[in-house]
């Protein structure tokens, strides 16, 4: 298994980049068929009123992101909750895509793999001529990625693994945007446009 650590406002020692290695190999040691990359952000909070010390880490299952986040006062407790959330995540996950839990003639559906969701067919002219540039305003951080189209059910199995509040997902219907989020009092909901 690939991993990456990063450091943000933190000098990441030997003995740091050691102890979140073998927190993150022992959580997913029994997933090591599933699991080829782990990429791992620990950051340390500048303002010292508010001692926040964040572990996050994101694996690719399968062509499947999932992500867990966890945060407290000291670097290393961070760390052992987020490898033992992220283990649970995992574990979860097996379990959805293993047949043993489905009724006779029924299976989980697959996730698609990374190469097939990630298209690299060659872009002809530029994608800039024409253009000009726009920064965003301070503040606002801006994502890109695919988007297969999925179930209502599968937006709600996604939204579980990546731990957010909400999550925008392509409707395999309809084909348009649509966003899943847990409400505050129980259960999901779902924000969809009216044409």
């Amino acid at each position: 298994m690939k991993l990456v650590i990063h450091g943000r406002n933190i000098e990441l020692t030997g003995a740091l980049r050691e102890y979140t290695h073998s927190k993150i190999e022992r959580a997913l040691q029994h997933f090591e068929d599933m699991v080829k990359e782990a990429d791992v952000h620990l950051s340390v909070a500048r303002n010292p009123r508010v001692p926040q010390q964040t572990a996050e880490v994101t694996v690719f299952v399968n062509g499947t992101v999932i992500r867990a986040q966890e945060r407290s006062k000291n670097l290393y407790a961070s760390i052992d909750l987020v490898a033992n959330k992220l283990s649970r995540q995992v574990r979860r996950y097996k379990e959805r895509h293993s047949d043993h839990h489905h009724s006779h003639g029924h299976k989980a559906s697959l996730t698609p793999p990374t190469e097939k969701v990630i298209d690299e067919s060659s872009v002809d002219g530029s994608l800039i001529e024409g253009k000009e540039v726009h920064l965003p305003s301070p503040g606002v951080r801006r994502k890109y990625f695919s988007m297969i189209p999925m179930s209502i059910e599968q937006a709600r199995h996604q939204l579980e693994l990546i731990d957010h509040d909400f999550y925008l997902f392509r409707e395999e219907e309809s084909s348009e945007l649509q966003v899943i989020y847990k409400r505050n009092h129980g259960g999901y909901g779902v924000i969809q446009a009216r044409n």
